[in-house]
């Protein structure tokens, strides 16, 4: 570090009245007198240059100021004792630099350029502050200690106030993911014949400037699979891997692209990506019990319509957020397009929910559905951790309490914790008059039978109690058909013994079936065909999970102190987060042209307006992140303070424009990130780019991706010729098995929720996509738990890529594995016949997509001969041999799991 001599400084100092005024701007802020005086400025140059400060002639670049670099730290150890609360412990502020030189109750906290005369240093250091367990690092000290030192500078001149609450600073307003979003332009690179799309070119720029290229394109084997894997969530078939690979049309990718694209198994797949972060499930969750939502499937196909369609996302976002106020409450004679816009708004009720359930405190029930409302909708929209604000100000990103409350006060006329609605209240008939006309019909009926049937038994019981008051003596025949008929409480002693000693006389409907089984049966057998052609007639239950708001019904939104539901404090407004400013729209109290408050429709179109800082930039990393197994940013979900920076910041922002230019397309994204050079690369390592790169984050190669768990399940169906292609409609539901483990079947439950009875009589829906197997939040499907499925607790941002022995186990002992095993085998036989080289090159290619190679194909030879003998030899032994599968088809099927199991199966290159 280089300093200026005391006599240059003196000068400098001197020099601020004359033509060097512009120098004044580099003198400390946290020292205003020498400012006004040019005699001080003197004297406090000589002081600089004994403290080591740098001159404002030649600032050195490693001096610290306190709003990018101690500001922060103060703030996450600091400010909630020392600032932001209403008291002010010990009467120290630490939120300017001017009050911590001000000091508290013991004196100054910051004494500039001594840090070991500096209170703030001194209680840090004996361990005293912060209390608690969470102190500072070392390096933060550090950084605290060297800034002190410095002369504790401020960049800028301090505010003369600071009003309770946050004022943001310069740098967290332009911090990268609150700028608005500016289109860059596409870059000129040395080797622009690799340029396809201008992804390209933002990438290679990255390589080129690291010495580094793309690596060569994989081939059509791999480019096929991968697309395919990518982009519907299953493995091509061998015919289709065989034509591309012989297809020569030098269109022969892009067309790949389009077909894929088409179909309708490519909603099925995305989907689960939105859902993820949604945090789906058929659950309510929060308690044991786990209730079972019924109708939220329907929000999961309108999900996989939307995005078979192409829905725009603009379009997308505004109707899950505000679906209901695009209509004209009350929510009758619907078209389907009018019901969709309800459904989705599903998005809104996937937080966990036990506001329907008995709890110990319903207020914090209310609470939790609010804030977990809330973090689904800022982490999968906006990107940020807006959860952390809820209890205090964000101890990292520039979210005050007041904002993550004004937030809130978007959904609070539709999530009202003071006249709140349980889940079944919420649901919304979609009858239409002439479906209610006829229920009403139907249930006029039912209870006519009812009736009836109620009179037949009651003719039967009277039979029965005549008959055992026969067989009392006569004098007590008269008391107790008089005690029978008096009400129970009314009874006296003689009549409560007479009935008590004769229990017979006790008979009721429930109870007649043991007098008379005969009778009773052909009662109910009469009456139960009746009761159910009547229950037939009713057309059948129509609902839609949703959100809506009653219509003049708005609260007041609070900020809570500390979150406490129970401890309402300030009144605030609804708006987006205050460090946007007036990059983002203000959303109004009430919207006068609709009978709802029209918050929520206001911040969708804020969200949507194409210039919001966040929404772009977060929908475009999702997207790249599921093609490429790693977002631009990595911390997908969190693009704040702790979040990790963009590795092609520019490439980013390019895609969150284009994104918008394009119509707010997904496909369009898609086609211009697979059609690129980058996306096409093979995933080979070397030692020289893993040298430079291990983790691939400057992309010059394709990285070596482990499929997702649903994924894995869908594709050992597909291989084995079982997958249904069921679309849409309620999901399959899971129970446990007789050891406990989660599997899909159907079964019959106690009043207590214990299973009395499973069966598997699912029929094809028991091989559905695992996108329409029930999401039971206490019962995740075994088969895929180990791989790390998306957590609904909420919701899911990233989901783990783990490596587990519990996941090679579970494949080999795996009942479904085991089953698909002996099904594939019995496709490859029935497709290729008893040739075994045949069935080898069957079941490589249906796994794998490819031929074996020679050597291969003999080591399979070898394995499924000696597997063949060996169940030829048990069979032999065996003293009853029916209903055993032949020997070379149980061989063959261990090859097959061997292949299920295999790493070349679960990961894609």
């Amino acid at each position: 570090m280089a300093y200026a001599s005391s006599a240059s400084l003196v000068k400098t100092s001197c020099s601020l009245d004359g033509a060097d005024a512009s120098c004044q701007s580099s003198l400390p802020h946290g020292l205003p007198m020498l400012r006004s005086n040019p005699f001080l400025r003197c004297v406090a140059a000589c002081v600089l240059t004994t403290q080591a400060w740098v001159s404002c002639a030649g600032a050195d670049e490693t001096s610290l100021q306190f709003e990018s670099d101690i500001r922060p730290i103060l703030k996450e150890h600091c400010w909630h004792c020392h600032g932001e609360e209403e008291k002010v412990e010990g009467q120290l502020d630490l939120r300017l630099v001017r009050f911590m030189q001000k000091g508290g109750e013991t004196g100054p906290a910051v004494v500039p350029g001594d840090a070991a005369a500096s209170l703030i240093i001194q209680r840090i250091e004996s361990g005293e502050m912060p209390p608690g367990e969470k102190k500072l690092s070392a390096d933060q000290l550090a950084k605290l200690k060297t800034w002190v030192t410095q002369g504790a500078q401020t960049a800028r001149p301090e505010p003369e106030k600071l009003d309770r609450g946050l004022q943001w600073t310069d740098e967290e307003r332009n911090f990268w993911a609150f700028v608005p979003v500016k289109r860059p332009g596409v870059p000129v690179v040395a080797h622009q014949e690799l340029v396809r799309t201008p992804i390209d070119a933002f990438v290679l720029k990255s390589l080129e400037e690291r010495q580094l290229g793309f690596s060569p394109e994989a081939n059509r084997r791999t480019l096929i699979r991968r697309l395919s894997f990518d982009l519907l969530g299953l493995p091509p078939t061998p015919e289709e891997v065989d034509a591309f690979e012989n297809d020569p049309s030098p269109s022969a990718y892009e067309d790949l692209v389009e077909r894929l694209l088409a179909r309708t198994q490519y909603g099925e797949r995305w989907s689960r990506h939105w859902l993820d972060p949604v945090g789906y499930a058929d659950s309510d969750g929060y308690t044991e019990e786990d209730p079972v939502r019924e109708w939220t499937w329907r929000y999961r196909d309108y999900v996989i319509r939307s995005l078979n369609e192409d829905k725009p996302f603009d379009q997308f976002i505004t109707e899950q957020l505000a679906g209901d106020e695009l209509l004209t409450p009350p929510y009758e004679k619907l078209t389907p397009e009018q019901a969709d816009l309800l459904v989705a708004t599903g998005f809104l009720r996937m937080a966990p929910d036990g506001t329907g359930a008995s709890v110990a405190d319903p207020n914090v029930a209310r609470n939790d559905v609010v804030a977990d409302t809330l973090k689904i909708v800022s982490s999968s929209l906006l990107g940020l951790t807006v959860g952390c604000a809820q209890c205090h100000n964000h101890r990292y990103d520039p979210i005050s309490q007041v904002d993550y409350h004004r937030l809130r006060a978007v959904f609070d006329p539709a999530l009202d914790t003071k006249n709140w609605r349980a889940p079944a209240a919420r649901l919304v008939n979609l009858w239409h008059p002439e479906d209610h006309a006829q229920a009403d019909k139907a249930n006029q009926e039912i209870a006519e039978v009812n009736g009836q049937r109620t009179v037949a038994l009651n003719v039967i019981v009277e039979s029965i109690f005549e008959r055992e008051v026969e067989k009392l003596d006569p004098e007590l025949q008269g008391a107790a058909r008089l005690a029978r008929n008096t009400p129970a409480d009314k009874r006296d002693e003689f009549q409560q013994t007479l009935l008590k000693d004769n229990p017979s006389l006790n008979v009721d409907g429930g109870s007649a079936i043991l007098y008379e089984p005969g009778k009773i049966g052909e009662h109910n057998k009469k009456f139960d065909d009746m009761l159910a052609a009547a229950v037939a007639k009713r057309p059948p239950q129509n609902m839609v999970a949703c959100l809506t708001e009653v219509v003049g019904q708005i609260p007041t939104s609070n900020v809570l102190f500390r979150g406490d539901v129970n401890q309402p404090r300030e009144a605030v407004e609804p708006g987006d987060l205050s460090v946007l400013g007036d990059r983002v729209a203000a959303i109004p109290a009430k919207d006068p042209n609709r009978p709802t408050s029209g918050r929520r429709l206001a911040f969708a179109k804020s969200l949507t307006s194409g210039t919001h800082p966040l929404v772009g930039r977060v929908l475009v990393n999702r997207v790249w992140m599921h093609h490429f197994g790693r977002g631009i940013v990595s911390s997908v979900g969190d693009f704040g303070i702790l979040g990790a920076k963009p590795t092609h910041p520019e490439l980013l922002d390019w895609l969150a424009d284009e994104f918008v230019r394009g119509g707010w397309s997904l496909k369009h994204l898609h086609r211009l990130i697979v059609n690129s050079t980058v996306y096409r690369q093979s995933s080979q390592r070397t030692p020289a780019l893993d040298q430079v790169d291990p983790e691939n984050k400057w992309l010059a190669r394709m990285s070596l991706r482990r499929l997702e768990a649903e994924v894995i399940r869908d594709s050992v169906l597909d291989v084995s010729g079982c997958l249904s292609d069921q679309v849409g409609g309620a999901p399959v539901s899971v129970l446990p098995d007789e050891v406990g483990q989660i599997v899909v079947a159907t079964g019959t439950r106690d009043g207590n929720g214990i299973l009395i009875g499973k069966s598997d009589g699912l029929g094809a829906s028991l091989n559905r996509r695992s996108i329409y197997v029930q999401v039971r939040r206490s019962m995740p499907l075994g088969i895929m738990e180990p791989f790390d499925v998306a957590s609904t607790s909420p919701n899911c941002d990233v989901r783990n890529q783990s490596t587990a022995t519990p996941q090679s186990l579970l494949l080999m002992n795996s009942d479904l594995v085991l089953k698909e095993s002996d099904r594939m085998a019995t496709r490859i036989v029935g497709e290729v016949g008893a040739d075994l080289q045949a069935q080898i090159r069957r079941g490589w290619q249906l796994a794998f997509g490819e031929k074996p190679d020679e050597q291969t194909a003999s080591a399979a030879v070898r394995l499924i001969s000696e597997l063949t003998a060996f169940y030829e030899a048990r069979l032999a032994a065996a003293e009853k041999k029916e209903g055993i599968t032949p020997p070379p088809q149980q061989a063959l099927a261990i090859w097959c799991q061997s292949l299920l199991c295999a790493n070349r199966f679960l990961y894609v290159e």
